[in-house]
């Protein structure tokens, strides 16, 4: 692949809480919105898309965990996604989160949990 092309994420610290949960990915250009787990067949590092209200799978090779977030980055839906889908848009939602399948359980992250993204 030629390297100027590649698509680089921010990275960060996911937090609930006061608790770190996990490193992260941090989608904020289009590029790497665009970009997104396409290609993944296994998510080692959840990845937080900003200005985000839905999501598809095309290209995924997993199923997701998927938090949608509003401006608060309270999490206000959770589902999970299998690959080859589209997610029904949610209209409140300003930031996506997305993790392989099983995570959300395991941090035991619900709606109504407000997340923060320390950026490094």
């Amino acid at each position: 692949m030629n390297m100027s092309n590649a698509v680089e994420f921010k990275t960060g610290w996911l937090v609930c809480q006061a608790k770190v949960l996990s490193s992260l990915n941090i989608a904020d250009t289009s590029g790497a919105r665009r970009r997104g787990l396409i290609g993944q067949t296994e998510i080692e590092t959840p990845l937080l898309i900003d200005s985000c209200k839905w999501i598809h799978t095309f290209g995924v090779k997993c199923t997701l965990d998927v938090a949608y977030l509003d401006e608060k980055m309270q999490v206000i839906k959770v589902q999970q996604v299998k690959p080859l889908r589209v997610a029904m848009p949610v209209f409140k939602a300003k930031h996506v989160l997305e993790a392989s399948a099983g995570t959300f359980e395991n941090w035991g992250l619900v709606i109504g949990h407000t997340l923060e993204a320390r950026r490094t």
